[in-house]
């Protein structure tokens, strides 16, 4: 298994987040940036961010999230999945009392 990553304060959101990558970057051959279950806290969010090369979907396992693309905002939760397309910029807030925990996918986009 691969060691989680602690980042706090991701992108200038609040709190922090707990990445556990599922595959190594050999293992994903040059396709993708990162594949990882990623946790965030009950108070915590990943900041707006925007994505340059690559695309990145969230897919919720758990709990309730406010997620942004673009300034456009909806609520999110298990079973929803969200996508952000190369050269835009997206955000997530958990705006629930137990974690929200998601798989994150980073994908280049090869242009």
């Amino acid at each position: 298994m691969l060691e989680p990553i602690i980042r706090e304060n991701a992108n200038g959101g609040k709190g922090r987040l707990i990445i556990q990558p599922i595959l190594s970057e050999e293992e994903m051959g040059g396709k993708c940036r990162l594949y990882a279950r990623v946790t965030i806290p009950a108070g915590s969010s990943m900041g707006t961010h925007t994505h340059h090369g690559d695309g990145e979907s969230y897919y919720i396992l758990e709990g309730r999230g406010l997620y942004t693309g673009d300034g456009e905002s909806r609520e999110v939760g298990p079973g929803d999945a969200t996508f952000c397309p190369d050269g835009h910029s997206h955000a997530i807030e958990n705006i629930g009392s137990t974690d929200l925990v998601m798989m994150a996918l980073i994908i280049y986009s090869g242009k």
